[in-house]
Parts: C-alpha cells; sequence; structure tokens
C-alpha cells in the first residue's frame, strides 16, 4: 500500500483528477448494475404471476409513478403493463451496458495515459543524473525499467488497482441488492466465496512475490543479450558467437516466461472452481425452493440471484486476480519507483543557462579524484593552466587517468579535492552548466543517429529549427563540402544506423562539424583519432589545425605523433603529472 501511496504522488495533478472522474463512473456503473438486477425480480414475477404482482401494494405505489411516464392511466389491467415494464428493463440493460464500456474506455485510457507519464519521467530523471551516476549504472537495466518495466506496471499495478476498485464498488452494490432479495442466501455466498479467495490468496502469495523476482531479474538479463549480440554484430558473425548470445538469451528468456505463465496460472485458476461451486449453489437452492408449498416466488428470486450471481463472481474473481497480478509484479514496480526516487536538478524547469565569460585561462591546482570513498585515487595533486586559444594535449597509458582529468575538465565528475578557476570563477556542480556552454565534445566513438547528415550535425536540434548556413560552413572547416554536396541528397542523406555508410574518417569529420555548429570555445578530442589508420588520422588532424585560432582545443591521444602540433602536452602515469613539454621535448626524453 506504500507503494502505491508513493506511486500516487508522482501522478500529476490532471491524472489525480481523471482518477476522480473514473471513481464517478465507477459508483454510477456500480448504480447501473444494481438497478438491473433490481429490475429482475419484478419483470420475472410479472410474467411468471402477474396478477399476484400487480396487486401487490409496493407495485401499485410505483405504477401510480412510473404509467404516467408511459402516457397510461393509473387504471389498468396486469397484462397491459407487461410491455412497459419490458421496455424499461431493456432500457436499464442497454444504459448498463454503454455506461459499462465508458468506464472500461476512461480506465484503458487512464491506466496507459498514465504509464506513458511515469515513462517520460523516468527517462528524464535518468537524463539528468551526473555524469557519475550513469557510469556506475547499467544502460540496460535503466532501458528495461523505462520501456519494459513501466509496461509491466500498467498491466500489473495500475489496471489492477483501478479494477480492484470498480471491482469492490460493484461487490458491495451487488451484495447489497441480494440482501435485500434474500439475506441468509446472500451471506452464505459472500462468506463462502469470500473465504475460498482469501485462502488461495494466503497460499499464493510467497509464489507470486518469488516469480516477480525471476521476471524483474531475468527482463533486464535479455535486454542486456540483446544489446550485446547485436550491438557487436561485427564480431558475432566473425567470431561466429551466434549460439553463445542466444543461450544467453535462453537462458533469461525461458525462466521469464515459465515464471509469467505460473503467476497468470495462479491469477485465473480460481475462477473456475468457484464458478463450478456458484452453479451448484443455485441449483441446491433452487431445489429447496421447489419443496416449499408456495411455488409462485421461485422462479422471479432465483432469476435475480442467477444474475447477481453472474455479477458477484466475477467481480470478486476481478478483486482476487487483480491483488494476484500485483505481487507478481512487485519487483518490477520497486525497480520502477527506485529510478522515480532520483532527484531532480534544481535547473530543469529554469531557462537555458547565460555561457560562463572564458577569455583568458583555466587554471586546476591540487586536483584529485576517486569515484568512491573505498576506492584509489585515478587522479592525484594534478595542477596545470590551459590558456585560452591554445592547444594542449594529453598523453599516457590506459588507466592513467586523462580521460577521468578531462570530464573533471568539462564539469561532468566534481574533484574530490582541489578546485578549477575558469577566469578566475571556481567551477562547481551550479555553475557547471554555464561552462558546459563552452565546450564541445569530440570523443573516440561518435554517436550517429539513423538521420541525415545535417541532423546529426544539428544534434539534438528540431529540424525546423536548423540553421543551414551554418550547417554548411561547418562542414567546409572540417573538408566535407565536396563529399556531402556530391550526395544524391547532399544534406539530407540518411547515413544508417551508427553512420554505418560512412568511413571512420567521415564519422569523426561528421563529429567534429557537430562541435564547430555549437559555436564552443573549447573544443574536446578525446581519443577522437586512435581508431583510425595513420593516413585517415593526418586528415583528420588537419582538419582541426585549420580551425579558428581562437579556439581551445584539448586532445586526448595514445600516440605523441597525434599531438606533434599542440603547444603543451601533458604526460600522466598513474593519475599524475609525469612530463610537460612540447612534442619535440617530450620526444627527446
Amino acid at each position: 500500500m506504500s507503494d502505491i501511496k508513493k506511486l500516487w504522488s508522482y501522478l500529476s495533478r490532471r491524472r489525480q483528477k481523471q482518477f476522480g472522474l473514473v471513481l464517478i463512473l465507477m459508483i454510477l456503473s456500480s448504480f447501473a448494475e444494481i438497478l438491473s438486477i433490481g429490475a429482475v425480480l419484478p419483470f420475472l414475477a410479472m410474467l411468471t404471476a402477474p396478477d399476484q404482482f400487480f396487486y401487490h401494494p409496493i407495485m401499485q405505489q410505483l405504477l401510480q409513478i412510473l404509467l404516467p411516464i408511459f402516457g397510461m392511466s393509473i387504471v389498468v389491467e396486469p397484462d397491459q403493463i407487461l410491455l412497459p415494464l419490458t421496455i424499461l428493463f431493456v432500457i436499464l440493460a442497454i444504459i448498463s451496458g454503454i455506461i459499462r464500456l465508458m468506464l472500461l474506455y476512461a480506465m484503458t485510457r487512464l491506466s496507459f495515459s498514465t504509464g506513458a507519464d511515469l515513462s517520460i519521467n523516468i527517462y528524464q530523471r535518468t537524463l539528468h543524473q551526473e555524469y557519475s551516476v550513469h557510469v556506475m549504472r547499467n544502460s540496460s537495466e535503466v532501458i528495461n525499467s523505462i520501456i519494459v518495466k513501466t509496461s509491466s506496471v500498467i498491466s500489473g499495478v495500475i489496471i489492477p488497482v483501478l479494477t480492484i476498485i470498480s471491482a469492490t464498488i460493484l461487490t458491495v452494490g451487488v451484495i447489497g441488492t441480494l440482501l435485500v432479495i434474500d439475506t441468509t442466501i446472500a451471506l452464505s455466498a459472500l462468506i463462502g466465496f469470500g473465504v475460498l479467495y482469501l485462502l488461495v490468496s494466503y497460499y499464493t502469495s510467497s509464489q507470486l512475490k518469488k516469480n516477480s523476482k525471476v521476471i524483474a531479474e531475468n527482463s533486464t538479463q535479455m535486454i542486456k543479450s540483446l544489446q550485446e549480440g547485436l550491438g557487436g554484430i561485427r564480431d558475432v558473425l566473425i567470431d561466429q558467437s551466434q549460439q553463445f548470445y542466444c543461450k544467453l538469451y535462453r537462458d533469461a528468456d525461458l525462466p521469464l516466461r515459465i515464471a509469467s505463465g505460473n503467476n497468470k496460472f495462479i491469477t485465473m485458476s480460481p475462477k473456475n472452481a468457484i464458478e463450478a461451486l456458484g452453479m451448484s449453489f443455485i441449483a441446491i437452492f433452487a431445489y429447496l425452493m421447489s419443496q416449499q408449498p408456495s411455488q409462485i416466488t421461485v422462479i422471479p428470486i432465483l432469476g435475480a440471484l442467477a444474475l447477481g450471481a453472474q455479477r458477484l463472481l466475477p467481480a470478486m474473481q476481478q478483486i482476487y486476480g487483480s491483488f494476484s497480478i500485483i505481487k507478481g509484479s512487485q519487483s518490477s514496480f520497486q525497480d520502477m519507483l527506485e529510478l522515480l526516487d532520483q532527484e531532480m536538478p534544481d535547473y530543469v524547469d529554469s531557462p537555458a543557462s547565460e555561457q560562463m565569460k572564458f577569455n583568458h585561462e583555466i587554471e586546476i591546482n591540487k586536483l584529485s579524484f576517486s569515484y568512491s570513498e573505498e576506492s584509489s585515487r585515478v587522479i592525484r595533486d594534478v595542477s596545470l593552466t590551459i590558456p585560452k586559444g591554445s592547444c594542449v594535449g594529453f598523453i599516457g597509458e590506459t588507466g592513467s587517468g586523462k580521460s577521468t582529468l578531462i570530464d573533471i575538465i568539462m564539469g561532468l565528475l566534481s574533484p574530490s579535492s582541489g578546485i578549477i578557476k575558469i577566469d578566475g570563477t571556481k567551477l562547481t556542480k551550479k555553475n557547471a552548466r554555464e561552462w558546459q556552454s563552452n565546450i564541445a565534445h569530440v570523443s573516440q566513438s561518435i554517436f550517429l543517429s539513423d538521420c541525415s547528415i545535417k541532423e546529426n550535425i544539428a544534434f539534438g536540434i528540431p529540424l525546423n529549427k536548423i540553421d543551414q548556413s551554418k550547417i554548411e560552413s561547418s562542414v567546409n572547416k572540417v573538408k566535407l563540402k565536396r563529399l556531402v554536396e556530391g550526395l544524391k541528397d547532399s544534406y539530407d542523406t540518411y547515413i544508417g544506423e551508427n553512420g554505418v555508410r560512412l568511413s571512420g574518417g567521415q564519422r569523426q569529420r561528421v563529429g567534429i562539424a557537430r562541435a564547430l555548429y555549437k559555436d564552443a570555445n573549447v573544443l574536446v578530442f578525446d581519443e577522437a583519432t586512435s581508431a583510425l589508420d595513420t593516413e585517415t588520422e593526418l586528415e583528420v588532424m588537419r582538419s582541426i589545425e585549420n580551425l579558428d585560432q581562437n579556439l581551445t582545443i584539448i586532445i586526448i591521444a595514445h600516440r605523441l605523433s597525434t599531438l606533434k602540433d599542440c603547444d603543451k602536452i601533458f604526460k600522466l602515469e598513474n593519475g599524475l603529472i609525469s612530463n610537460v613539454g612540447n612534442y619535440q621535448e617530450l620526444l627527446n626524453k
């Protein structure tokens, strides 16, 4: 129940109001069902014993109210009210059906709209988390929670909760109506069926929880195996490791399907047994009533009880089934709530931050960093200065701390100790966004989406807001103009997933063009040419050399030759700066 309350707190005011409207429809639906069941008794009584029914005092009072509606005189014969009564019964049945359809539509629409809101909320909160959080997190787990587990919560929590509320209101109404018709039988049915459902729920609760953990864990593993198998398809085909990834997927998929099937069986199985008991109960009751001296009211009462049971049993099954579904979705629900609990930064709803002024230098003083208190320091007492308009390089073995240091300079990670100053202003979490407005980043593995060249260069900008002149200027600066304009669709050419239709050098140049489109003051190249051959790397580096001299360029590389045009090169070893100099000075050491 506490998890449901927490979920409610994450819903918008609009959704909460919609839940209130759905609740009103539930009450109306229950009231319509009560009228339908209540109308059966007089309708059948009129068919089987018209005289006795017609001259009953209560019926005479009702006729005085209803007959004028049909334009009939108060003084009528019993057979004259049969048609109006039939019409009234049909109208009530149709109204009841319409209200049920409206309720079904409203519940379904509300459930899936709420699911969309939750999914968007999780995605927004996840994207706004600090970089350190993303480094420590498995992306397949997040993707699974946003897509699969949110869908699971729609069908496994939101819809069942609405169903429980609706079915409970209906059950109370039906039981109340049956109590008026026959108190003993109504109480017997309620207690008997209620106890059976409670017993089944008690004995199946632990198995449902166990299955929910299996489903939650293996759904993440399925996404992970798909990401790895399809993401590394070239290596999978070359290494002929298809069977390995198929086995990973099968080992996750099969237990998930079995657990889901078991939950489905547990949820649905009592229905058949309860329905059989209900039919037997009605048959026994019919026999006992047939042995009574007066059998005039047997059929009307039996018909009303049968219709009541036909409404009551499914409602009780819905309550039990919904509770079972919620239990079976508990682990996925809690995983989703954990992502909803992620704190949102204060700046989310604020306007775009102004660019931090950068006119002189980046100063780093005694900076150290470790990813956690228990782990060793990745960066240790680093001090350096990067003047504006300079080109500096960082070189070192894998694990020396190059990329971590650059992440700190870009404001993605906060130092454990020491400070960074931009023109004398200390870089903090609060002003990191203002500083990042100056920065464009080009990584070794450029992310390219399956869209046009110009959309990839103006990454994250709506198509109708892309500045074509800036696109062309950026492409020209990285020496891609001849290639792009020679294509059939020019700047509107689709490049495929991850730029599969471009060469490695072309992909890197698109990445540099993207950085230039941003009008950044600082360009960071994080091993952007390490995966290229020597000749292509030289071409890309020439493109970088020809950029605006006012740009501050930071380059991370494995090879010293990549940094030969840098003004200053810092060599890192085990998180420490071991050497500083230009290309020739470091080459001679």
